[in-house]
């Protein structure tokens, strides 16, 4: 009897298929750790590609009865796969040209919930991918991030980040405590209400657009920081972060017209990495995206992160007509 080749097929095409379902109910947790391990969303779309690759392999080498926790294994790739790629990153960075921020993610315009279609929005954790806190963990060793990042952001135990990372839970639980008080000296318990911090980066974004020196002098904090990230490829953006309120106003109120004139100017107010921030375009095209860290009782801007490298700007585009500044 000739075997029914429509059945066959089916069955052929049955785990990879529940492989690809699999895969793609856990990618937006895994977009979530890597980006927050890495900071670029490019470097994660490949580390994902990566952890596909590394998940049909196995699958294609042992019945999925083998895999007995899909999630644990996914992550445990996936976490892996950003580990090795650190190095590539750390090296690109030593010839990047001036500050290197994280590549902004858009989550949605201000007081929107988040779109469940984004595989990168609806796991965000607000405060824990924060432009602050991945510049926070900037300063924390591959290791170190990697065990933050799971055990504080992603509830992870100390033995299943064991078990992701080939270590002993008594090794990572003091990996776990160092990068715990690294992170807390440098970015105290707290956050700003989206209200407060709406308010603040309309009045900062007026004054800096505006070329209000005055206005800014107002806004920032008497020991501001203000980093700016144009990667070499736009004018106006300093090599090292800039400190003190009469030099970041000096520069924020230069760095608008480095280019164009205020009039030339849009923007939008949008949810970036969680954060109300601003996205400034000229024409159709994104410029720069502003984000503003507050004073803890939310009166003045303590730091300021603006991205205007084109290249990290590429997944960012308008979705409405912007407003006018």
């Amino acid at each position: 009897m000739e075997p029914d080749t429509a059945s066959a097929s089916e069955t052929a095409a049955e785990p990879r298929d529940t492989g690809t379902q699999i895969f793609v109910d856990h990618r937006e947790l895994l977009f979530s750790v890597v980006y927050t391990m890495l900071g670029s969303v490019a470097d994660t779309e490949d580390v994902l590609q990566e952890t596909w690759l590394s998940w049909t392999g196995k699958r294609d080498r042992a019945a999925s009865t083998q895999i007995g926790n899909p999630r644990a294994y996914l992550v445990r790739i996936a976490v892996n796969h950003a580990l090795a790629r650190q190095a590539r990153i750390r090296n690109r960075r030593e010839t990047y040209v001036g500050a290197w921020l994280p590549e902004p993610l858009l989550t949605g315009a201000v007081g929107e919930a988040p779109d469940t279609a984004g595989a990168a929005e609806t796991a965000l954790r607000t405060e824990s991918v924060s432009l602050a806190m991945l510049v926070v963990l900037e300063t924390l060793t591959p290791l170190e991030r990697a065990v933050f990042v799971l055990n504080e952001v992603f509830g992870y135990a100390h033995t299943e980040i064991a078990q992701v990372l080939d270590r002993s839970p008594a090794a990572v639980r003091q990996v776990a405590h160092r990068a715990r008080e690294h992170v807390r000296a440098r970015r105290p318990r707290y956050q700003a209400h989206p209200r407060v911090q709406q308010e603040a980066t309309e009045r900062f974004v007026a004054a800096a657009l505006g070329g209000d020196v005055e206005a800014l002098m107002e806004v920032l904090a008497p020991d501001v920081t203000v980093w700016t990230d144009g990667g070499g490829n736009t004018r106006g953006s300093g090599l090292l972060p800039v400190r003190g309120r009469e030099k970041a106003a000096r520069l924020l109120s230069g760095y608008a017209s480095s280019r164009r004139r205020p009039d030339e100017f849009s923007v939008q107010y949008r949810s970036v990495n969680g954060d109300p921030s601003a996205v400034v375009y000229t024409g159709d095209s994104p410029y720069a995206v502003m984000v503003m860290d507050l004073t803890a009782d939310g009166e003045q801007v303590s730091d300021v992160y603006i991205v205007s490298n084109p290249e990290k700007l590429t997944h960012i585009r308008s979705h409405e007509a912007p407003d006018t500044v």
